[in-house]
């Protein structure tokens, strides 16, 4: 029996129930192996009161410290995440908070391995801790993790001196590798691991009727992410002006929120632009069953979930030279790669309409991405980590 502590300060909680979806869901897959027992310690960074007592903190702060959740053993052990340093700090405060947490928790569960599930802070914390306990730690690089956290002054030595110390190292896709080995991560020490996508509930549907119940009428672009810088919705929005039978609904909510309806209003495009806010994670396929499109102009991912569930509905997707594009967008019908500016935008999504793929035609991008080969691999290489380390 493998005896797995996944590690994640991304993963969802009654507040947050879209928050690090793919992390539980490979969580839960891993768990549903025969030859796994598994215990989830999903920390909660705050900052100091009284921040912590004021706005989303103080939901964040009411979450009970230990749940089962979706059939998962769960602690939830808060950490203190001084604001305005960069996170210089974060991952210290994090060991500080986990190390007696993990000693009680040894006493009955002794893991094996630490399956860290996203570089930072998760993964200076992991490194340290597995050294405490005598046990392998694995990292997983996901996209921002490392191209932000990895890069930034405060944080970027801790992040490369955690992929140096971790026994093994994951990458959601063949560039974040290559991101990583750029950095003087070991490149015999990282295995490439692909997300999943659950091809039921993402699946082609009669697509007029779909639009239909969206009261759209002609073309229909989705983008689906957070409303921040990174996303880039700001680009895919001033494409519209080009394409002028064509409707955008954006599913997503952040920072950007007020500066996106600000830009909206500039541009004319009230009537055909639509930002929806958060959307539950089981109503997207809905939303992008109904799309033409999806377009999404990141700075920066690793291999998006987005990209794949959208492929899954049998919607081509429209995305700039980022991450595991190439990897994801190999056939004509799958999409387009274009240039991060609402041009290239506009291009692409003029030229996927044009094309009017069949849906069955675009979803066989996403076929090769299955949660069973997830689980899989991730039970595979944390074996393999444990058996070495024997």
């Amino acid at each position: 029996m493998l005896r797995v502590l996944t590690l994640s300060t991304l993963f969802p909680d009654a507040t947050r129930r879209n928050f690090g979806i793919f992390v539980e869901r490979q969580t839960l897959g891993l768990a549903a192996h025969p030859d796994v027992e598994l215990r989830v310690v999903a920390p909660v960074g705050l900052p100091p009161a009284p921040l912590s007592l004021r706005g989303r903190h103080a939901a964040l702060a009411k979450l009970p410290l230990g749940e089962q959740w979706k059939g998962l053993d769960v602690y939830r052990p808060r950490f203190l995440a001084v604001p305005g340093t960069g996170g210089r700090f974060h991952a210290r405060s994090l060991t500080r908070a986990l190390l007696p947490l993990l000693r009680d928790l040894r006493r009955e569960f002794a893991f094996d391995v630490i399956d860290a599930s996203f570089f930072f802070p998760d993964g200076p914390a992991a490194a340290v801790l597995g050294r405490a306990f005598g046990v392998p730690v694995s990292i997983k690089a996901r996209g921002s993790d490392i191209h932000h956290w990895g890069n930034a002054a405060a944080t970027a030595r801790q992040v490369r001196s955690a992929g140096l110390e971790a026994a093994g190292l994951l990458a959601v896709s063949d560039a974040m590798k290559r991101d990583m080995v750029a950095m003087g991560m070991p490149a015999d020490r990282i295995r490439v691991h692909r997300t999943g996508v659950d091809l039921g509930t993402f699946a082609p549907r009669d697509r007029g009727a779909a639009k239909a119940a969206l009261k759209v009428n002609g073309p229909l672009i989705v983008s689906n992410g957070a409303l921040i810088e990174r996303k880039g919705h700001e680009i895919v929005v001033a494409a519209m002006k080009s394409l002028p039978n064509a409707r955008l609904m954006i599913a997503g909510e952040g920072n950007r929120r007020s500066a996106l309806t600000e830009l909206i209003a500039e541009l004319g495009l009230q009537d055909r632009v639509t930002l929806l806010g958060a959307v539950p994670h089981g109503e997207m396929a809905e939303l992008l069953g109904a799309a033409d499109v999806m377009a999404l102009a990141s700075t920066s991912e690793g291999l998006a979930n987005a990209w794949i569930e959208a492929l899954a509905c049998g919607t081509p997707i429209v995305i700039p030279d980022v991450g595991g594009a190439t990897e994801v967008v190999t056939e004509r019908a799958y999409g387009r790669i274009v240039g991060r500016s609402a041009a290239g935008f506009a291009s692409g999504i003029a030229a996927v309409l044009a094309d009017r793929t069949p849906q069955a035609a675009a979803r066989a991008g996403a076929e090769r991405f299955t949660w069973a080969a997830n689980a899989a691999g991730l039970y595979d290489h944390l074996a393999g980590l444990v058996a070495a380390a024997r």
